[in-house]
């Protein structure tokens, strides 16, 4: 089963689809989930309560609309493009993140998000 969420922030509602990953699971559960946008270049974290070690296939490189969880700040992530660790066009994590979904629609939205603007994971 598809596990679809929506993303608010601002004006912004972004859907998104979570994994079969077990860190997307916990995610999941967790739901709904508010925080405060944290910007990191082209990358939106923010403190969830959830805790979850590295998974198998964590990685430190991503795709535009990509979602992670990095467990050092046990973070939801959302990347749309280069942050200040990326070399080149890359876009790159502070280290790794266990890949939890995507965003279903242009990554590139997020640039409107706002820092310290009240953000939203719910269900859809």
């Amino acid at each position: 089963m598809a596990k679809k969420i929506r993303i608010t922030t601002g004006d912004l509602k972004v859907e998104a689809e979570l994994n079969e990953s077990k860190t997307a699971q916990a995610i999941w559960e967790a739901l709904p989930i508010e925080g405060k946008n944290n910007l990191w270049g082209e990358e939106i974290y923010f403190s969830i309560p959830v805790k979850a070690s590295l998974e198998t296939g964590a990685r430190d490189v991503l795709s535009a609309g990509e979602l992670g969880y990095w467990p050092p700040g046990h973070a939801f992530c959302i990347f749309f493009g280069p942050t200040p660790a990326s070399q080149g066009n890359e876009i790159r994590a502070a280290s790794a993140v266990n890949v939890i979904g995507k965003v279903l629609s242009d990554p590139k939205t997020f640039l409107k998000a706002q820092d310290g603007a009240k953000i939203t994971l719910e269900k859809i």
